[in-house]
């Protein structure tokens, strides 16, 4: 079951968050961290990050969501998951970094929380329509 769910879930955050890097927030970005950005996408840590959260979104909220037969549960422990997580890596860069924005965090914050319960409820939706 597990692997069904994350062959589900992966795509899905794929699409969505190359969407929100790659359309809508691409501009904010560099506007607020251009300096600090790589010319250059190090795509092994992205794919790496990509499997990994994936794992977690899996093995802690739609596995359960699932078992339990609840949406809600999708989305809300996804958006958990996902503020938890974004918050990690954001609220390290506000405490360390020198000049990282306070609006970066906050937008990432918002992101984090809004793509994992979208990945989370739309993988539900699919694998109860997979019979899963």
């Amino acid at each position: 079951m597990f692997l069904k769910l994350y062959a589900i879930a992966l795509p899905v955050f794929f699409a969505m968050d190359m969407v929100w890097l790659g359309l809508v927030a691409k501009n904010f970005y560099r506007a607020q961290i251009g300096s600090l950005m790589k010319p250059d996408v190090n795509w092994v840590a992205a794919i790496i990050f990509y499997l990994l959260f994936i794992v977690g979104l899996v093995a802690f909220v739609i596995s359960p969501a699932v078992a339990r037969g609840s949406w809600t549960h999708a989305v809300l422990f996804g958006a958990l998951f996902g503020l938890i997580c974004y918050a990690t890596y954001d609220l390290t860069n506000l405490a360390v970094a020198k000049d990282w924005p306070l609006l970066v965090t906050i937008v990432d914050l918002a992101w984090g929380a809004a793509l994992a319960a979208s990945v989370s409820g739309i993988s539900y939706v699919i694998a109860k329509k997979l019979g899963l």
